[in-house]
């Protein structure tokens, strides 16, 4: 590992930069990624590339009739469960042809020997690129996260960006005050939504950083410009993202379980449950006795999802 000192332009004089200084280059690469990621994230209605989750309810059991007096709990059919599953998050890599280093392209340093040289490119994965992963890979969801996802209950999130006004997950139950003895039958689904689950994007800050100096074609000096060394970063650190032969690429999954740190709030599944059905009654004439049993028991967790981001 080579982690480098960059040199920049003080008043005139070449100094090395400190890690203070260094670490705000890292941030203002994470910036430049996050202003157009490599690894994105969508909502889709259906198909999404990420694992499909599910959500579990309970409905109520078929209506059970009789022309001479009610049917019995026995004879009456059970609730049942219904799963929905929601397949709506999509993952992309973009393909990235990045500027080539020539030997020439990245900041100088002086060597152990007090010669300039010119950083290579794993000079600078390990100066700038691979830290910025880190940052952006890390299960907080700060600036220094920003450019990629996070989910959240409500369909707003300070410091974040709703990727889609629909949620990617929607924990519902039976709703129980929706069946009466009085309308046997029943519909059989009568769900009430409990949470909506909804993806963001972490939005970025535009820091400032002191720019470090490289080698011109002519062999002098100079001081990058902000817009030719911020260009560079952002086509290697979206290159670094999408396709890492280092162990630096992005990639989210989502499930009970998964490589990578959870990000946000956890999807849960709730389902009514310890319950053995609600039988009912209803009289609807001499020749018209009905039963039907409806959901019922506590709430409880089936499943609890998440989503992480990993590096690879």
């Amino acid at each position: 590992m080579a982690v480098r000192a960059p040199l920049y332009n003080n008043s005139g004089n070449l100094q090395e930069m400190t890690t203070t200084m260094v670490s705000e280059i890292v941030d203002q690469i994470v910036y430049q990624y996050s202003t157009d990621p490599s690894v994105a994230l969508s909502v889709v209605s259906s198909g999404g590339s990420l694992a499909a989750i599910n959500d579990t309810r309970l409905q109520a059991g078929a209506m059970s009739t009789s022309t001479t007096a009610f049917p019995t709990e026995a004879t009456t059919a059970e609730p049942s469960e219904v799963t929905v599953s929601y397949d709506k998050v999509s993952s992309a890599n973009a393909s990235v042809t990045p500027t080539t280093d020539t030997g020439k392209t990245w900041p100088v340093y002086y060597t152990s020997g007090g010669n300039i040289q010119a950083m290579s490119l794993q000079d600078v994965k390990d100066t700038f690129l691979h830290p910025a992963i880190d940052l952006l890979t890390a299960a907080t969801t700060t600036t220094q996260q920003a450019g990629t996802y996070t989910v959240h209950t409500a369909n707003t999130l300070a410091g974040a960006t709703i990727v889609h006004a629909d949620p990617i997950f929607v924990d519902t139950r039976a709703d129980t005050s929706a069946y009466t003895a009085g309308g046997i039958g029943e519909t059989l689904d009568q769900p009430t939504t409990i949470t909506n689950y909804y993806l963001f994007k972490v939005d970025g800050s535009d820091t400032s950083y002191t720019s470090p100096m490289y080698i011109r074609s002519d062999n002098d000096l100079q001081e990058y410009t902000e817009s030719g060394f911020e260009d560079l970063c952002k086509e290697w650190i979206r290159k670094t993202a999408a396709d890492s032969v280092d162990g630096y690429a992005i990639s989210y999954n989502i499930g009970t379980t998964g490589s990578g740190v959870t990000r946000g709030s956890g999807m849960a599944d709730t389902i009514l449950t310890g319950g053995s059905g609600n039988y009912q009654t209803r009289f609807v004439n001499a020749d018209d006795y009905r039963a039907q049993e409806f959901p019922d028991g506590t709430p409880s967790t089936a499943n609890t999802y998440f989503l992480r981001i990993h590096k690879s």
